[in-house]
């Protein structure tokens, strides 16, 4: 038995099939490159390091969908897709311009629906009208990049926004009843390690439905990359992230899917951590160290989500 909620589990449990995710890059930018909030974005940010190799701004959304199901169907026998835009900031363009494009997505019988990825300050009343609109008929999950809720942190990775500017995000989506998922970073130079645990109880306040949990990764051509050359700060030794991620794991509400438990760059401009390891034998020495502990998800999680977004 799995000893957290995963997404593939949560979408079996909707569904009452496997659904698999096809990923999209529709060409956006972001106001912390083009100028809006800055030119160099976030102090962390290649997007190279979470681009995957078949999902190019070149070619055109439909063509990248097509593609990605056509593999996972050879591959898998997969009959149900989420697609997942990706990289940048997914909402950040006009509303007539998104609605033509998600739309262009959700024409594909087999895809259930969509997941956005994007920032808590590129959102608005009018885009979130069309995804309420989306969400009567289609799964719509949108994912904002949080990182840290310390706004010291927030300040040191040039991120642009605060954390009551994501709140008022939050907020604002889950009244219209549309999904809500956040991406934290932990290990920033700028925490304690206890500081990045209580982020597991703060996320359990809020309506949060998913999470992505990152580790800080040091990657090329980066401003957080000439910051570690100048002067190497710690990072996460892989035996030191599995017990950090087992002891956040058992913070966490039972309630919240965890759509992931670590990042990985690709090994060719990933300067630092550099555990040597494959994704599956992380996911099985995570699993394994949850039993070892006979530890599970919300294990030491105290807070009452249930009455706590009630009231």
């Amino acid at each position: 038995m799995r000893r957290y909620y995963a997404f593939g589990d949560y979408l079996k449990e909707v569904f009452g099939k496997k659904v698999y995710k096809v990923n999209v890059d529709a060409g956006f930018t972001c106001p912390n490159r083009d100028g809006t909030l800055g030119r160099f974005g976030c102090i962390y940010c290649n997007n190279n390091s979470f681009r995957p190799s078949n999902c190019a701004p070149t070619k055109p959304i439909r063509a990248q969908i097509d593609e990605g199901i056509e593999y996972l169907k050879r591959r898998y026998n997969a009959k149900a897709f989420l697609v997942y835009f990706q990289p940048y900031t997914n909402t950040y363009a006009p509303v007539d311009y998104l609605e033509k494009l998600y739309n262009e997505a959700l024409s594909t019988p087999e895809v259930i629906g969509l997941a956005i990825g994007t920032r808590p300050d590129c959102i608005d009343n009018q885009k979130l009208s069309l995804l309420q609109s989306l969400s009567r008929k289609y799964m719509i999950i949108v994912e904002y990049g949080l990182q840290s809720i310390y706004d010291k942190s927030l300040k040191f990775i040039r991120r642009g926004h605060d954390y009551e500017t994501f709140l008022k995000a939050v907020y604002s989506t889950h009244e219209r009843g549309i999904l809500v998922g956040a991406h934290i970073i932990v290990g920033l130079p700028t925490e304690t390690r206890q500081e990045s645990l209580l982020m597991a109880e703060e996320i359990n306040r809020h309506p949060i439905k998913f999470l992505k949990i990152h580790q800080l990764q040091v990657v090329k051509d980066t401003p957080l990359a000439r910051l570690y050359e100048i002067k190497p700060f710690p990072v996460f030794e892989y035996e030191e992230y599995l017990d950090f991620v087992v002891d956040f794991i058992e913070r966490l509400s039972p309630e919240i899917v965890i759509q992931r438990l670590f990042a990985t760059a690709p090994e060719e401009i990933l300067i630092a951590p550099k555990w040597n390891r494959s994704k599956q034998q992380i996911l099985n020495d995570i699993n394994k160290r949850l039993e070892e502990r006979n530890a599970c998800q919300g294990s030491k999680c105290s807070f009452d989500r249930y009455r706590a977004l009630c009231c």
